[in-house]
């Protein structure tokens, strides 16, 4: 499936709009992770901690917003815009958005490329 934060896929004809689909992850912050990133934070550098769960999210909602694209039966999802929100009491849970249209493209005729 291909996934694309542009409106058209290069090369490809979109023949029909399917709807729009997202996906969603709400993640809690790890006590001791917190922990860690904060001493982190007072010395400087990347907090490697952070940036995994972000990962872990970010993946877990595409493939969420890939899976419902399938389902009607898209071969792309167009327009994708990936957003993140702080939730909960003293911002400890962390809500990962996606967001994008699935299309049916054109059928490559074989031999041909795009």
């Amino acid at each position: 499936m291909i996934v694309t934060t542009t409106h058209t896929v290069e090369g490809r004809e979109i023949v029909e709009y399917l709807g729009i689909v997202t996906g969603e992850v709400i993640l809690g912050a790890n006590i001791f992770r917190d922990m860690f990133a904060s001493i982190r934070d007072v010395f400087g550098g990347r907090s490697g901690a952070y940036e995994q769960v972000l990962e872990r999210g970010r993946r877990e909602a595409i493939l969420e917003m890939v899976d419902k694209g399938r389902q009607l039966g898209g071969d792309a999802l167009v327009g994708c815009d990936l957003d993140y929100q702080v939730l909960g009491k003293r911002g400890s849970m962390l809500m990962i958005s996606i967001n994008g249209t699935a299309v049916r493209l054109r059928q490559e005729l074989p031999g041909r490329s795009g």
